[in-house]
Order: C-alpha cells, then sequence, then structure tokens
C-alpha cells in the first residue's frame, strides 16, 4: 500500500498536468489581447510556463526514484511530449501545430532546470 500511494504522490501530478496540457490543446485558440503582437508574448509566456511546470513535477518524479540522470529524463519527456502536442494541434481546427513553439517549451524546460540547480547549490551551501 505505501508503495502504490508513493507512486500516486510522485507520478499522478505529471501524468495529470499531461493530461491538462492535451485538454487545453485541443480547445478552440482564442485571442487574449486586442494586439497581434501582445497575443504572440502571452501565449509563448504561457508556453515556457507550463512546460516549465512539467520539467518540475517529472524532476521531482525522478528524483524519487533515485536515478543519476535526474535532468535528463525529465527534460526527455517533456520534449517529446512537447512534440506530440504540437503535432495533435495540427489536427484541431483552430489550432496550428508550430516547430517553434517547442522551442519556448525547451526554454521552459530550461528556465525552471536553472532555478531547481540554484536552489539545490544555496541548500548545499546552507
Amino acid at each position: 500500500m505505501r508503495r502504490i500511494l508513493h507512486y500516486i504522490y510522485y507520478w499522478l501530478p505529471p501524468l495529470l498536468w499531461m493530461g491538462i496540457i492535451y485538454y487545453m490543446s485541443s480547445q478552440k485558440s482564442i485571442g487574449m489581447t486586442h494586439d497581434k503582437a501582445g497575443d504572440f508574448v502571452v501565449f509563448k509566456s504561457l508556453h515556457m510556463v507550463e512546460y516549465a511546470l512539467l520539467f518540475f513535477l517529472l524532476y521531482r518524479a525522478f528524483s524519487s526514484v533515485k536515478i543519476r540522470a535526474q535532468f535528463f529524463y525529465p527534460f526527455f519527456i517533456a520534449v517529446i511530449y512537447s512534440a506530440t502536442d504540437e503535432f495533435h494541434q495540427l489536427f484541431i481546427s483552430t489550432r496550428q501545430g508550430a516547430f517553434r513553439d517547442i522551442f519556448f517549451d525547451i526554454a521552459g524546460m530550461l528556465v525552471m532546470y536553472g532555478i531547481i540547480r540554484n536552489i539545490r547549490l544555496v541548500r548545499k551551501l546552507l
């Protein structure tokens, strides 16, 4: 029972977040501002935030199994998920899958990795 709760605690959040990303990608595209450049900034920032959070949740899940490549596996899974999400958007009538969005997603992941790394460095110093 303890093992099941362990997996639920660590692995359910990233799986739920992936489901939320998929659901949001399936929705109609809307404009947030009345300016095309403003919409671009808002939506690309959202890409970065959603994939930074996905990377964090995957990083947390993989840290629970104590493997050496704590960065590689979450990063790899999140990048693959980003690519499949963009492919999925090709089939949504009001959406467009864009290769460049994967780079915004990766940028969010790298920012989160930097934050995690700095927090871990500060903890070592204290």
